[in-house]
């Protein structure tokens, strides 16, 4: 116990009192206080406390000077006149207050301590508001910050390439786990309406970093999961499976901008890294070009095998009006799938190429609108397609590094083509460009699941979850694949963790009613269906439930509800059941219906297990020839 004034320091506890009342104290602030009462009257540098504070880390300097305003805040201490630590200028600080040891039987009881363990906890980790509002508002006009969000994006790299480099010149600072989530940045403008900005900035961020091979990247779907929500950073990288959390600020005040953006270590809530970055907004142009050069050499880290090429910047674009309206089409798009957001995506893509027809992320971009609209059945499937494709190849045209082009011509080439040579040389490409995203470890599942390597299509598509953890589609699609080779206690493990994420997830209850039937127990598999929030889902596993259990007019019945409902768009579903109840001619007839249309379920028809009654069949074969699939 080390006492100083009205204060007493529990080296033991690691606490401080005042009096009989716990102060609360976050650990690395107790740590440097802790080393100046030990070292009375003594000049500290600021390389000393690195040295022995954080001996086999980086940490920028700025955090020592913050945790110095933290210890002053927390004793009451004042910079002008103190009475506790005295900075030295240019040199260091020193600790000004008679510090005198003593004995054990002055220490508070420590049941007390303990019974303020849990109050002190949330003033350790801090809420989520409290870190956000160091980054101050962001301003209300978005047009001088739109056009530098590219800009914005690589800032925080550059801090953290200036940690990674000075870890990986320190004898023992290699990270064991380089892995990293970007929270999204939240919207601090006062009308609350430039959420649109916020996103899009976040989500640069983890493309950027997204294209470092060997960095594990959180995938956007699983970050955003923590949008707005007050969760502690420790629970955070618990649940998302990372060693790093990336979270910032912009703000902007008349012709100031200051962006900050903070590095933390999961396991303990400690700040690895952090900066700001103030700039007068003269040419927002010059200052974008500055920011970005700045960030040259963290983007050729080797630490993180990194080939030594520069990683351009290629959302921006000249005209601040069309990257506007690229983040509100993006915004529009993740929302949902439903015909009013992928049309106003769409609206907005269209708006941005016509305000600067060379910017070739808004192409990407409205083609994998159009694939998507092609999917979901809101635009004629066989035209969509087409469309995406030939916007896709325009977006690659503009920019060759675009991965999001090639995984939206990739995705025209699987679901309407069948062209699977051009799609492998476009995941490929993607895959190159960017080695780290959910989304390219994705694609290049469901290319493998199509030609039949499902052991690959697994692989493959456990990364994009290891990426995307909280991403419900992404364990409903790794479960359907372990269902199709017969994994069915992996299969169902992966469905309990989507319907953990979502308990009224789409598929999952399909799915689960279809290994049910595999493992014969259909009367468990006809319970299971009727949760199915899908309905042409919950009619394509009635008829076949019903078929296991014998009970032939109910499964009619359900079929022929079926083919009511969803003739046209459910044509793969309608063939499917008509298979796994054997009944080849009318399954060859709706595959043929399938095959007109493109439907996007067809691909799918080499490893389904529903068809296999069918593959003696000589028709099959053809099928297969005429998709230009393997036989």
């Amino acid at each position: 116990m080390i006492s100083f004034q009205a204060f007493r320091l529990d080296t033991a506890n690691q606490c401080l009192w005042r009096g009989q009342d716990r102060v609360p104290i976050p650990p690395k602030p107790y740590d440097m206080l802790r080393y100046f009462v030990e070292n009375p009257g003594r000049l500290v540098t600021q390389d000393e406390l690195l040295e022995k504070l954080w001996p086999e880390i980086y940490v920028n300097p700025e955090l020592i000077r913050k945790y110095i305003l933290d210890i002053r805040k927390i004793l009451g201490d004042r910079p002008d006149k103190p009475e506790f630590i005295e900075t030295v200028t240019k040199r260091g600080y020193r600790f000004i207050a008679p510090a005198v040891d003593k004995s054990e039987a002055d220490t508070p009881d420590l049941k007390t301590a303990n019974a303020t363990a849990e109050d002190e906890k949330q003033e350790i980790v801090g809420p989520e508001t409290s870190r956000r509002e160091r980054g101050g508002l962001l301003g209300q006009s978005p047009l001088w910050l739109l056009a530098a969000v590219a800009g914005l994006a690589v800032v925080a790299l550059a801090g953290i390439g200036g940690y990674l480099r000075a870890v990986r010149n320190r004898a023992n600072g290699s990270p064991s786990n380089p892995s990293i989530a970007v929270l999204p940045f939240a919207d601090m403008s006062p009308s609350k309406d430039q959420e649109y900005f916020s996103d899009g900035l976040s989500e640069q961020l983890i493309h950027d970093l997204a294209k470092k091979p060997g960095l594990k990247v959180v995938s956007r779907s699983s970050a955003f999961q923590f949008k707005g929500k007050n969760e502690d950073l420790r629970s955070v990288g618990r649940k998302l499976g990372v060693a790093n959390v990336l979270e910032g600020s912009v703000r902007r005040d008349g012709n100031h901008l200051r962006i900050t953006a903070e590095l933390i270590k999961v396991d303990d809530g400690f700040q690895l890294w952090s900066q700001t970055y103030d700039r007068e907004i003269k040419d927002i142009f010059a200052v974008q070009d500055e920011i970005s050069r700045s960030t040259t050499e963290a983007l050729k880290l080797k630490l993180l095998g990194s080939s030594g090429q520069e990683v351009p910047s290629t959302v921006r674009s000249a005209n601040p009006e069309a990257y506007q309206a690229y983040l509100q089409a993006n915004y529009f798009k993740v929302r949902g799938e439903s015909k009013e957001d992928l049309g106003k995506a769409l609206a907005y893509t269209d708006t941005a190429i016509k305000l600067d027809e060379k910017y070739a992320p808004a192409w990407a971009l409205r083609a994998s609108v159009e694939n998507k609209m092609a999917e979901v059945g809101l635009a004629n499937v066989a035209e969509g397609f087409r469309r995406a494709r030939d916007d896709a190849e325009r977006a690659i045209a503009l920019d060759p590094g675009s991965a999001s082009a090639y995984m939206a011509l990739a995705t025209a080439q699987i679901d309407c083509d069948w062209n699977w040579d051009a799609a492998d040389t476009s995941v490929a490409k993607a895959a190159d460009l960017e080695p780290g995203a959910a989304e390219v470890f994705s694609i290049r599942s469901y290319l493998s699941r199509v030609l039949g390597d499902l052991d690959q299509a697994i692989k493959f598509e456990e990364n994009a979850v290891a990426l995307d953890p909280l991403r419900t589609d992404s364990h409903n699609t790794l479960a359907y694949m372990l269902y199709v080779a017969g994994r069915y206690d992996a299969a169902k493990a992966e469905l309990q963790k989507a319907l953990d994420l979502n308990p009224r997830a789409a598929f999952a209850h399909l799915t689960l009613s279809k290994i049910l039937i595999a493992e014969g127990k259909p009367h468990e598999a006809l319970t299971e269906i009727e949760k199915e929030p899908l309905e042409w889902g919950k009619l394509t596993g009635q008829a076949a439930a019903y078929h296991a259990l014998g009970r032939e007019q109910e499964s009619n019945s359900a079929i022929t509800a079926l083919i009511a409902k969803y003739g046209v768009d459910g044509s793969y579903q309608i063939a499917q059941v008509y298979a796994y109840r054997k009944q080849a001619d009318k399954s060859f007839e709706w595959l043929e219906r399938a095959y007109g249309v493109r439907d996007a379920g067809l691909p799918d028809i080499k490893t389904d297990p529903l068809f296999k009654s069918l593959h003696y069949d000589p028709r099959y074969t053809t099928l297969l020839k005429k998709m230009r699939l393997p036989t």
